[in-house]
């Protein structure tokens, strides 16, 4: 890499949905992205853990050289951030709650939202309080779909028996007998976890057209892209730029597994194993 890349590290590959999105919308940019495999998942841990767990890997990242560190986990975002800014002071440091959080603020029309994540993410309220930070006057569901994790990893994203789970969440919210003038539907559907992006079609076609669906991937990569341009730090050259991929476990695994994420192929000879 001939520049200082942007560095995010998450506990797996849900994170390559927020790094997808990233060279997507900064095309000419370095990326170091590092999944924590070995450890995973991050959320059935303690936060104290979560906190060591998130500075070890956010220091590897900085040892390489990094602009910018961005969390690209749910969990680690919602309590590690402040404990990353401290340890990091010379570095600008984003997660992904807050940029979902506003977008899903911006979003809904009748102050409905519910934010899918997995169980860890709901009850830490860690996209309640942000959203109540923006808005008090919304309504704030959390939804726990821990089923839709191993889909995504299977890579099985679309078709009728995801569909069909996707429903069995999301059917007592948008499809309740209830839905009378004394209970409205959401109308904003923010997705919590990185994982979730990938079953976004199908989070479609059970909810319609009329939802409006918030990618924290797609509202971090807009916000990292702010930061990088309010700090003079962006990207001025003109061709695209890198990636280099870092884990701390099976490199086979993660090329195979991270390619349904990111959506490219990933080489097995672009992943290099690293020790935490």
């Amino acid at each position: 890499m001939t520049s200082l890349p942007i560095g995010l590290f998450d506990s797996g590959v849900g994170g390559l949905t927020v790094l997808k999105a990233l060279r997507s919308s900064l095309p000419c940019e370095e990326f170091l992205y590092l999944g924590d495999t070995a450890r995973l998942p991050y959320g059935t841990k303690s936060q104290e853990t979560i906190i060591r767990y998130a500075v070890q890997a956010a220091g590897k990242l900085v040892e390489r050289g990094v602009k910018m560190l961005v969390i690209a986990c749910n969990t680690a975002s919602s309590v590690a951030i402040e404990p990353l800014q401290q340890a990091f002071p010379d570095i600008p440091v984003l997660g992904v709650v807050k940029p979902g959080a506003a977008a899903s603020c911006a979003a809904t029309e009748n102050g409905n939202i519910v934010v899918l994540a997995t169980e860890s993410t709901i009850r830490g309220n860690a996209y309640q309080r942000e959203i109540y930070n923006i808005r008090e006057d919304v309504q704030v569901t959390g939804l726990p779909c821990p089923l839709f994790v191993p889909l995504a990893e299977e890579g099985w994203t679309e078709g009728e028996l995801v569909e069909g789970i996707v429903a069995r969440y999301l059917n007592p919210l948008f499809s309740s007998p209830l839905e009378t003038a004394q209970r409205t539907a959401p109308d904003t559907v923010v997705l919590g976890c990185t994982h979730f992006p990938l079953l976004a079609p199908s989070i479609r076609n059970v909810v319609g057209d009329g939802v409006h669906i918030v990618d924290s991937a797609e509202t971090t990569a807009q916000e990292v892209k702010k930061v990088l341009t309010d700090r003079g730090l962006l990207q001025k050259k003109t061709e695209c730029g890198g990636t280099l991929f870092l884990t701390t476990d099976d490199i086979s695994r993660f090329a195979r597994t991270g390619s349904w994420f990111l959506g490219l192929p990933i080489e097995v000879g672009d992943v290099e194993l690293v020790d935490l």
